[in-house]
């Protein structure tokens, strides 16, 4: 059996959680009834501190703090892709004390690994959306391509020779890749890496030709010339980087893509609870101050309603089950 020893930041909120929960005591409507919430909540990150993820939760999880009365604890529990801490989200009381921040790895993790110990799409329960935003195609500029047009001519003139990058074997990053590479009819090759930030710095070194990446990953280093920016996966243009085309614009409607950041409770956690939590998260994201900080950084915050995500997160899983089907990718 594996033994995952739990980082500093990890076990440092474990000990808050704990503490938070023996030092309130939980409160009760006229009737006698413990209104909601009585205790602190545990809003799990399943991935490292500083990440997009964890500083979206943090933010999120002061104003619940005021909000709500009680503590809400940030717990990063990384590892496996964001499946260990899916899982331990997944496997908590379905009381609304747990919760966990979803990405758009999870709908993912059904197709590319063998075998989960928990089911993405029957586990959880939706609360709210916070975010779609693109993901960007970045090149190293002395690529001699200005357009996907031409970077897929260049893929078709010399097949293999062209290399993607990722963070990580079944990521967002490694499936929108390997949606280019079927849509397209090119052979490029997937190259993993432990993380966005050193798979970009080898794409500015010339190790590796292109990838896709969150619009928050790669802002910075498009907008000085560090890297050469050819499209983004949304539908339509984004604000943050208006002159870059769509990749349908660029003659490939297929490859679409979005990475997303939501709430999650456990399957089974009460209608009502899920109702509180998605009516104060949503004032929450619309705050002036929470909205214009996360869009200087290529972010625009939208909520929704938890039947809206579900039917959003159900249309992942089938899309990129094909891709993985197509592409023959995997993570175990």
């Amino acid at each position: 059996m594996k033994r995952y020893i739990l980082p500093c930041a990890a076990a440092w909120a474990a000990l808050a959680l704990a503490a938070a929960c023996h030092a309130q005591t939980p409160a009760a409507s006229a009737n006698g009834t413990p209104t909601y919430p009585a205790k602190a909540i545990r809003l799990i990150v399943p991935f490292p501190p500083g990440q997009a993820s964890d500083v979206l939760a943090r933010a999120i999880g002061a104003k619940l703090t005021e909000a709500f009365h009680q503590q809400v604890v940030v717990d990063n529990r990384p590892g496996a892709g964001g499946n260990i801490g899916s899982d331990q989200a997944a496997k908590a009381p379905p009381d609304g004390y747990t919760l966990v921040m979803a990405t758009a790895a999870l709908p993912i993790s059904k197709s590319v690994y063998a075998k989960l110990p928990f089911d993405p799409a029957k586990d959880f329960a939706p609360v709210t959306m916070l975010t779609k935003t693109p993901l960007v195609l970045i090149v190293n500029p002395a690529l001699p391509v200005k357009s996907v047009k031409e970077l897929v001519a260049l893929a078709k003139a010399k097949p293999g020779a062209l290399s993607f990058a990722s963070s990580g074997n079944g990521t967002s990053h490694q499936l929108s890749g390997e949606l280019f590479k079927v849509t397209a009819g090119i052979d490029i090759v997937h190259v993993p890496y432990k993380g966005s930030a050193p798979a970009q710095m080898d794409i500015i070194g010339g190790q590796v030709a292109m990838m896709f990446d969150n619009i928050v990953a790669v802002l910075p280093n498009v907008t000085s010339g560090k890297l050469k920016g050819l499209a983004v996966t949304t539908p339509h243009r984004w604000f943050a980087l208006p002159d870059l085309p769509t990749m349908a614009e660029s003659g490939l409607p297929g490859v679409e893509a979005v990475a997303w950041f939501g709430v999650l409770a456990p399957a089974g956690t009460p209608p009502q609870v899920i109702a509180t939590l998605n009516r104060e998260i949503g004032r929450v994201i619309a705050l002036p101050e929470i909205k214009d900080r996360f869009r200087t950084q290529g972010i625009e915050l939208a909520g929704s309603t938890p039947a809206d995500m579900q039917k959003f997160m159900q249309a992942e899983i089938v899309k990129w089950a094909k891709v993985v089907q197509a592409s023959g990718a995997h993570a175990d």
